[in-house]
């Protein structure tokens, strides 16, 4: 995780602050009431922070009502037109993001790191296999997203201006991990990973949990974002799984239970079920096991806060690494159940 801290809104990223789980809308920014609806859509599922598309002067105009009805910060994303930044800004846009592949002219990113200190406003340098620089064309890609978020970076800081994040996204996943790696041993900005164009939820979640959850345990990755075709909400989804896979969010139960084998000698799946429908959820976090034989069932058992190691029709009840019970496997299943309840409600 990267030293350096930027506040967006009212959030803090980098420099040791909790990862943070972003999204952007899919909406025609000009259409205010479909763009805050998704907004508030996305907030309910847990998204930190948003990002709107901002394509004309009529989304700027937009940007000042949406902001008033929404209780994230608001990114504008900007390609093309460097117009477009500096006017999102004096709209009060909390952030902005952009390719240095299509921003155009040096002087124009000057304009914008100028506005963007008067305004006290982030910029992420959000770079993109798909539209690099020309004159980097030569390096592999990897290395020229590298070379060009560089190229930007010195590009703000010539002007005086450091409050970036950097972003170094491609649909392979193999390459977005090694240019994260690249960057991170040159640079101490704050990193916005995730693998960009993932593709529909069934494989996009498992490529972005992939390469997210490579760079994460490496200690690379101060906010994601999952890039899913369809309705944003599942990104945000997504995105709380895998920092909670990754130890990362610990706001809600997680439960360990095995795969079965032939010693299986209850309905583990249905106890799992049962288990994962009746403990309470978003309650704060309690690791619980639910396991299915003797052979890795108690020591899984005991390292859980509760835990189930299940023999022929009964089983075993620990509770903080110590064996409190045993019984009939239903009798253990509801015990494990009361018990994760009156912890998470206490």
């Amino acid at each position: 995780m990267s030293a350096q801290k930027i506040k967006v809104g009212g959030i803090f990223i980098g420099g040791g602050s909790p990862i943070t789980v972003q999204s952007m809308t899919n909406t025609d920014t000009r259409d205010v009431d479909a763009t805050v609806e998704q907004i508030l859509r996305l907030q309910n599922a847990g998204c930190d922070i948003v990002r709107s598309s901002v394509y004309d002067k009529d989304c700027v105009k937009a940007i000042p009502k949406i902001i008033g009805r929404i209780n994230i910060p608001l990114v504008a994303d900007i390609h093309f037109d460097y117009r477009l930044a500096i006017g999102a800004m004096e709209a009060g846009v909390h952030k902005i993001r952009f390719n240095p592949g299509n921003i155009g002219d040096d002087i124009h990113v000057k304009e914008v790191a100028d506005c963007a200190r008067a305004h006290s406003v982030p910029i992420r340098i959000g770079v993109n296999a798909g539209s690099l620089e020309k004159r980097f064309e030569t390096l592999n890609t990897a290395e020229a997203m590298v070379a060009s978020a560089l190229r930007h970076v010195k590009l703000l800081e010539d002007n005086g201006f450091y409050d970036i994040v950097i972003s170094m996204k491609a649909s392979s996943v193999k390459t977005t991990i090694e240019a994260y790696r690249l960057i991170s041993k040159q640079v101490d900005y704050p990193l916005h990973i995730g693998v960009t164009e993932a593709g529909t939820r069934d494989l996009g979640e498992i490529k972005s949990a992939i390469g997210i959850g490579a760079l994460l345990a490496d200690g690379i990755g101060d906010t994601i974002r999952v890039s899913l075709t369809g309705d944003p909400v599942q990104e945000v989804t997504a995105g709380k799984k895998i920092l909670r896979a990754i130890g990362a969010l610990l706001d809600d139960v997680e439960i360990i239970s095995c795969p079965t084998c032939g010693r299986t000698g209850v309905n583990l799946e249905g106890a799992v079920e049962y288990v994962s429908k009746n403990v309470r959820r978003n309650a704060g976090y309690l690791k619980l096991a639910v396991m299915g034989c003797a052979v890795n069932g108690p020591g899984e058992a005991k390292d859980a806060d509760i835990g189930i190691a299940f023999g022929k029709g009964n089983g075993v009840l620990f509770e903080k690494g110590e064996k409190v019970l045993s019984g009939d496997a239903k009798e253990m299943t509801e015990e494990l159940v009361r018990r994760a309840n009156a912890r998470l409600n206490g």
